[in-house]
């Protein structure tokens, strides 16, 4: 799907590198977020391989993309398909992630950036981080810790000119705890425990939650496909 037919195609641009120069000069990434704590996430997994990522230049005039998918995978390809096709020629990537509770039956999944509306489904815009964490801490006041399992799970999608050429899965597991820890990260981080570190996502740097994070999983993923792809 994402190698010769893409390259063929010509939705994978030739190597612009020197061919004098050895080295793999990977071009910069955009992403389509308007999400600082996000693209903070993204810069952290980024930063031990020599790439730069950004937002979409003018991202806030392009049209919202509705993310009615009901897997994070259908919102990241949503996301990153219509994205891309105001930047002819470029590759761009969107993410949809969200907070798996073994004990809610697996939510909030898809909804988790709108948990504390009175209909997530339907809601058309995310409630903000205290009141999602707040109502998820009410729906477990009752569940005991060993009961608390969840888990992070983040797709990117990669497209370019309103095709997708690849998707991307990581995943974290942890526990949720009974109150918030720590001041860095956004949404759920202060709340997702890992027992091994004894620390929330919340009290890890930008790049320390790269190498435990289900966002820092997923772009490792995607740079292992990106490296292989001529630039």
């Amino acid at each position: 799907m994402h190698s010769r037919s893409a390259w063929a195609l010509g939705l994978i641009p030739k190597s612009r590198t020197n061919p004098e120069d050895k080295t793999v000069k990977l071009r910069p990434v955009l992403i389509a977020t308007s999400n600082a704590g996000k693209l903070r996430d993204f810069a952290g997994a980024s930063a031990r391989d020599g790439i730069t990522v950004s937002g979409i230049p003018g991202f806030s005039s392009l049209p919202p993309v509705v993310e009615d998918g009901m897997t994070f995978e259908a919102n990241a390809r949503k996301k990153a398909e219509e994205y891309s096709r105001a930047l002819p020629g470029e590759l761009v990537l969107a993410d949809d992630s969200g907070l798996e509770v073994d004990a809610l039956g697996g939510r909030p999944g898809v909804h988790s950036a709108r948990y504390a509306a009175d209909e997530p489904h339907s809601a058309e815009s995310n409630t903000d981080d205290e009141a999602n964490n707040a109502h998820l801490l009410r729906e477990l006041e009752s569940v005991p810790p060993e009961k608390r399992k969840a888990r992070f799970v983040c797709v990117i999608a990669a497209a370019r000119d309103g095709q997708t050429l690849g998707t991307f899965r990581g995943t974290a597991e942890g526990i949720i705890l009974d109150a918030p820890r720590g001041t860095n990260g956004f949404g759920y981080d202060p709340l997702f425990y890992f027992p091994e570190i004894d620390k929330t996502l919340a009290e890890l740097s930008a790049e320390e939650k790269s190498r435990y994070s289900h966002r820092g999983a997923a772009f490792r993923a995607f740079l292992g496909w990106y490296r292989s792809i001529p630039q």
